[in-house]
């Protein structure tokens, strides 16, 4: 990889976090010139790690007046949502009928839980916002669906500008998503995956400020 490439993906990945921590919030304007000083680098590799966010929806650049950061599209969060739902709670169906597998799952879930509350302890958001997104990606990988732990790994960094942006906006959500989490891991060690699907949806719509749906609406 030449200098300029290495140049370019460090410059991107840096860039691309921010956005997913939600450092740099939706509707944000950016120069090239800031982050190259910023990163002191020359301003072509941050403007081929612009290009590439850009590509990936992350950015909408304007000549000569900069990068905006592209805030999360109304309905975004309501159809995120309604798809981890879907894919957690088969996941969780699944590994009901499978004691092995659900007893890995419940150790994993729990370890988890305690990088979380370590995070939340010593004020980690950043850190705490890719737990929560790694918490529910333990649940999806345990369904060995292939196809869908793919589709899922496409969601996890929408999920996690989403969870950063919601514990932004209100840091005390923290010891309630771990309640919820801590409540999540209960239902899957008892093999009620129903009780998962209700308890599932509560959680992902009060933290990302969704209204609660009517009894039966889902």
């Amino acid at each position: 990889m030449s200098k300029l490439h290495s140049a370019a993906e460090v410059v991107y990945r840096e860039v691309k976090e921010r956005i997913l921590s939600a450092a740099l919030p939706g509707g944000e304007l950016i120069s090239e010139g800031e982050i190259a000083a910023e990163m002191g680098t020359s301003r072509t590799p941050v403007r081929e790690a612009f290009l590439r966010l850009e590509a990936e929806g992350w950015m909408r650049l304007y000549p000569k007046r900069g990068a905006l950061i592209v805030p999360v599209a109304d309905g975004e969060a309501e159809h995120v949502v309604a798809a981890r739902r879907l894919v957690e709670t088969d996941a969780v169906r699944t590994v009901t009928g499978h004691e092995t597998a659900r007893t890995e799952l419940v150790a994993a879930l729990r370890a988890n839980l305690v990088g979380q509350r370590e995070a939340a302890a010593s004020g980690d958001v950043d850190g705490f916002s890719g737990l929560d997104a790694d918490f529910h990606g333990l649940i999806v990988r345990a369904g060995g669906n292939p196809l869908l732990v793919t589709f899922y790994a496409g969601l996890r960094e929408r999920q996690r500008r989403m969870t950063a942006r919601s514990l932004a906006r209100d840091p005390l959500q923290l010891a309630s998503i771990i309640d919820d989490h801590t409540a999540l891991a209960n239902l899957v060690e008892a093999a009620d995956a129903d009780g998962y699907d209700a308890a599932v949806t509560v959680h992902m719509r009060r933290v990302h400020g969704l209204p609660l749906l009517q009894a039966g609406a889902r």
